[in-house]
């Protein structure tokens, strides 16, 4: 049975028609056609489908569509700047070579976004943690880290 939700998606109002099961990454992946949230593991393990939602990291893998009624939610579709800039965290990324294959990218981006609205100077042990539930199988972190240091320093 379908239900009615309404909520802010990147900034922009949404209302729309949901199925009590669905997920919130297969809503947007699936029905919204937002394919920068990525499915890993399905299981909440791996970080990939990371978003953030009233400020607060969460894996939309295991989110139900149904819980972000009259919530904030953003992808990292929606974390760019005016006319399609990156964000800095995109950014310090690509520079400080933090991207290999880039299928974890975009949940540590979204990881690293949700750090930054609750910390303003994060330091690495705090970055740590809020990347630690982010699998890569490609940088070693090393990188990843330098990278969100980067975007903290506005490199």
């Amino acid at each position: 049975m379908k239900r009615e939700i309404k909520f802010k998606l990147n900034g922009e109002e949404v209302t729309a028609e949901v199925e009590s099961h669905w997920t919130l990454l297969y809503f947007l992946r699936e029905v919204l056609k937002l394919k920068g949230t990525k499915e890993g593991c399905g299981y909440g393990e791996c970080g990939a489908c990371t978003v953030v939602i009233d400020k607060m990291a969460v894996n939309s893998c295991l989110f139900p569509v149904m819980e972000v009624n009259g919530k904030d939610v953003l992808t990292i579709e929606g974390i760019s700047g005016p006319g399609e800039a990156l964000h800095p965290l995109q950014k310090a990324f690509i520079e400080e070579g933090a991207v290999q294959c880039g299928f974890c990218t975009p949940g540590m981006i979204m990881s690293a976004y949700a750090l930054f609205e609750e910390k303003k100077n994060p330091d690495d042990e705090d970055i740590k943690e809020a990347i630690e539930g982010n699998l890569c199988r490609c940088t070693g972190y090393v990188k990843i880290i330098d990278a969100i240091n980067a975007a903290k320093r506005g490199k």
